[in-house]
């Protein structure tokens, strides 16, 4: 095979054109060099030999290398034909908070069957439904955390109460599981961050300015704005307790990761968010990430999206709340009339954004 990008395993990539996997699709596209075009791995087409093949990650990616659409499998429409039947097991997930459904169970809610639904979690969320609703226990615990303690009570106290809301049969079972995802131990998370040690970096962009910053575990936010000292006092204030400091050097990785989504070449690498959402939030954030690159949606179809058509203003305060900019694409919302109504790092900021998108 000619050349891939990184984050594409060629070999695998290959074995799923021969087959002509649909399950493949959306994850990349492929292009020949002698034709000019590219293709959705499942393109019913003749197959190229290897030799001329090109994987690209995105569409963008392939058309800004001089490639054109096949007219055949039409690989610049919707980049996943299953994503309905992903969200509605998605979904089911995240409402089940008393006991761990089987993959069984979960299958058949989303209408296929276990195996090929285990396939669909890996190639488009690089994880197993388990280890997706595991992420939604330790989610909803940390929102646990954030609430404030019963009366008088310890915090020790509260964090147990914690442990049973989230749905985990006893602590045990929680603190190898949570404090990796945390980067801190429960009680330090509910005292904002208290002994616990995040640095962060920063950098111009498009955008103004954009800061990163993470624990030892992962990211804990990102944002932007007009200075590198406006966003340091944001941070400082969110994480009251915390020891900050900056560290340019060590999270420049990070901090590109985040940069290219500002371009027309976004990495499909996920990046760790260690990030506080209550289970809401964290359904809102999940939906905005599945709109299309390019195109908006407004906060009533959001909210009819998520089954709850009536919450257009939890959505619109879940949007508000997101402290991921960029990564969680709440600029792509807007209101009923399509105008550009709030945005949490300023109106022109989210103009500027959806601009780019649409070229």
């Amino acid at each position: 095979m000619a050349r891939s990008t990184p984050a594409i395993d060629a070999v695998a990539a290959w074995r799923q054109i021969a087959a002509r996997d649909a399950n493949a699709d959306g994850s990349y596209v492929y292009a020949v060099r002698t034709t000019g075009i590219y293709c959705r791995p499942s393109c019913p087409s003749r197959r190229p030999a290897q030799q001329n093949v090109v994987l690209y990650a995105t569409v963008t990616q392939a058309e800004q290398a001089g490639y054109r659409a096949c007219k055949r499998c039409q690989p610049q429409a919707a980049q996943h034909p299953q994503a309905s039947v992903l969200e509605a097991a998605c979904r089911f997930l995240c409402e089940r908070v008393d006991a761990q459904p089987t993959l069984a169970q979960t299958a058949r809610a989303a209408g296929m069957s276990p195996f090929a639904l285990q396939r669909l979690f890996r190639c488009v969320l690089g994880l197993s439904p388990r280890q997706f609703y595991a992420e939604q226990r330790r989610q909803r615990f940390r929102h646990a955390l954030d609430q404030p303690a019963k009366g008088r009570g310890l915090v020790q106290a509260s964090v147990t109460d914690a442990i049973y809301a989230a749905g985990y049969s006893s602590p045990s079972r929680v603190y190898p599981q949570v404090q990796s995802s945390l980067g801190m131990t429960p009680a330090q998370y509910r005292a904002q961050g208290a002994r616990q040690s995040i640095r962060y970096a920063t950098a111009p962009c498009v955008l103004g300015y954009i800061l990163v910053a993470a624990t030892k575990r992962g990211l804990c936010s990102v944002a932007l704005g007009d200075s590198p000292d406006q966003l340091a006092a944001q941070l400082q204030q969110e994480f009251a307790q915390a020891e900050i400091a900056q560290d340019t050097t060590g999270l420049a990785p990070a901090l590109q990761q985040v940069l290219s989504h500002l371009s027309q070449h976004p990495r499909s690498v996920e990046l760790p968010l260690d990030i506080r959402a209550t289970a809401f939030q964290q359904r809102v954030w999940q939906a905005l990430r599945q709109i299309p690159r390019g195109q908006t949606v407004s906060y009533a179809q959001l909210a009819a999206s998520l089954g709850q058509p009536r919450a257009t203003r939890a959505v619109a305060r879940a949007c508000a709340q997101n402290p991921i900019a960029l990564l969680t694409p709440c600029h792509r919302v807007v209101g009923s009339d399509g105008r550009l109504s709030g945005y949490r790092w300023g109106v022109e900021r989210k103009k500027l954004l959806l601009d780019a998108e649409k070229i």
